[in-house]
């Protein structure tokens, strides 16, 4: 029985009683929340207003990591907690998540001494969760993990480990999981406002945006999860609230994996605005990000900057051999960080990277900033808060052993691996029925099996929730992603019963959104771009 159905989950909306908590947002930290809430026992919803990790939950640089620069910064009760939620997705999800070797290479003896220094206390504090210990290694050795890069003035370099995973794929798999231990998961499911009895949240008003019909549910507590739209949330809330969130961009680049020719990472430990930029080996190709530019505007898809990009460009010319260029952009995608405003301050390279967790006057837990690595620990300490606002029978957390939907140690050797158990029965589609094994496009391995199993099994509803985060075909090459649409929009009408207006309408939309991921973006001026920048 497939437990992630959409149409079942609305029948459940439909039967009248209270829930124990209502979670809005479907990122990681959403997922993880409503995941945590199921495994303690309790009765919960999520509503996502768009397709799960639509924002910023899949546009990350793909890193489960404890973060360097943080350590670098003196957050180490950050790195402590980030290094430990590492190793327990590792063991909890290891069809998704990934031991990455990661090279820094250095032009100095003083860089060689200080970032080695660094690396041996990330190794410290990770514990028995390490990966494994960082080295010194020889400039000979730099070139041998990184055939790619100059070598001119070329000292060495400090060989480290972390983890790589799929983001968007980790999303889906904790929603499914989160629906196997009886969660209610909904993507397209708008909430449009908060039930109040004597000025206490106590439910929602939500607007299914397939059929328009709205609906009105009840919760003990509902929480707050949205990322960069939560301040939007407390506006509903309280309209006279201050914004919690100040919005930073980063945009990632997609090359072919020739220009790093490895499977080892690189990282930069200081760009000329004083972050690191990696570049990073992820499905066959090479992604190299990010940047962290303030804006004022938050959009579910955020347009990357002619800047950033050259920014990225540049400082990649300066360490590798062979310098991409413009046209070698095969995607370019931007995302945008909720991070927890503190003091005022504007340089988003200064504000709070962990997470910010508090209870209005009115009931509604809110909980904001953070990253990928930490959703689990995030989703503890909110589903705690919920039990004692929400007064609901305690429970202790569960989700430190729990196995992510598709857990599996018999890993599939081609691109069907990131599906963990599910691969063989996505080769069982084929199996009934070869046709679909065609490919979607000549140059990637993803087939028309993938779309129906996606329909079928993932909730997907629209051609964008396939070509995105279904399969990741529009970050890794949005011309591809483009010639694509048309056979996909087909299996899917197909699937779903809909007509060729629908078919039509939806290759129109994801065209008109993928031509924002070519370089450079369509018709985009820079007075356009302005308007998303802070003053």
């Amino acid at each position: 029985m497939n437990t992630f159905n959409r149409d079942q989950m609305i029948d459940q909306i439909k039967i009248p009683r209270e829930w124990d908590l209502i979670v809005i947002g479907g990122g990681a930290t959403g997922l993880g929340i409503a995941l945590d809430a199921a495994c303690r026992g309790y009765s919960v919803v999520l509503l996502e207003q768009s397709d799960f990790a639509k924002a910023t939950s899949s546009r990350s640089t793909k890193l489960i990591h404890g973060g360097v620069r943080y350590l670098a910064q003196g957050n180490v009760p950050l790195v402590h907690d980030a290094v430990q939620e590492r190793g327990l997705l590792l063991r909890n999800a290891p069809h998704l998540v990934k031991k990455q070797a990661f090279v820094i290479p250095c032009y100095n003896w003083f860089s060689v001494f200080q970032y080695f220094t660094g690396l041996k206390i990330y190794d410290w504090l990770a514990g028995s969760y390490s990966l494994g210990s960082s080295k010194f290694v020889t400039k000979r050795e730099v070139l041998q993990h990184l055939p790619a890069i100059k070598s001119s003035g070329l000292v060495g370099g400090i060989k480290y480990f972390d983890a790589q995973f799929d983001d968007a794929r980790m999303a889906l798999n904790l929603a499914q999981t989160c629906a196997e231990k009886g969660g209610v998961i909904l993507n397209y499911f708008k909430v449009t406002g908060l039930l109040k009895t004597d000025q206490k949240v106590c439910g929602v008003i939500a607007i299914d945006q397939e059929s328009d019909k709205e609906y009105q549910l009840q919760a003990k507590v509902v929480i707050n999860a949205t990322g960069v739209f939560v301040d939007d949330i407390l506006t509903m809330d309280h309209p006279e609230s201050k914004p919690l969130v100040r919005p930073s961009q980063g945009v990632h680049l997609v090359l072919q994996r020739s220009f790093l020719n490895t499977d080892t990472a690189l990282l930069i430990p200081k760009t000329a605005d004083g972050r690191v930029l990696f570049a990073v080996p992820w499905h066959d190709h090479m992604l190299v990000g990010t940047t962290d530019t303030p804006i004022n505007e938050t959009l579910l898809e955020p347009i990357a900057l002619e800047q950033e990009i050259g920014f990225i460009l540049d400082t990649m010319q300066k360490y590798l051999s062979r310098s991409p260029e413009r046209k070698d952009v095969l995607s370019v995608f931007a995302g945008l960080r909720p991070l927890a405003a503190q003091n005022g301050k504007n340089n988003t390279k200064e504000i709070s990277r962990d997470h910010k967790l508090f209870v209005s006057d009115s009931g509604l837990i809110t909980i904001t900033g953070g990253k990928w690595t930490t959703y689990r620990k995030m989703a503890e300490e909110t589903v705690d808060m919920a039990i004692i606002t929400g007064n609901l029978v305690p429970v202790a957390c569960r989700t430190k052993g729990v196995q992510i939907h598709g857990f599996t140690t018999s890993l599939c050797e081609s691109h069907l691996g990131v599906y963990g158990s599910d691969a063989e029965q996505i080769k069982e589609l084929t199996g009934k029925n070869p046709a679909l094994n065609n490919t979607l496009v000549n140059s990637l391995p993803y087939t028309e099996a993938e779309v129906v199993w996606a329909v079928r099994n993932e909730m997907a509803r629209t051609v964008e929730d396939v070509l995105a985060r279904r399969l990741r075909i529009l970050f890794l090459d949005a011309s591809a992603a483009m010639k694509a649409a048309a056979g996909v929009a087909k299996i899917m009408a197909k699937e779903l019963q809909y007509d060729k207006d629908w078919e039509s309408s939806q290759v129109e939309n994801f065209t008109r959104l993928a031509k924002q991921y070519l370089f450079p973006n369509n018709n985009l001026t820079n007075e356009f771009a302005q308007l998303h920048l802070s003053a």
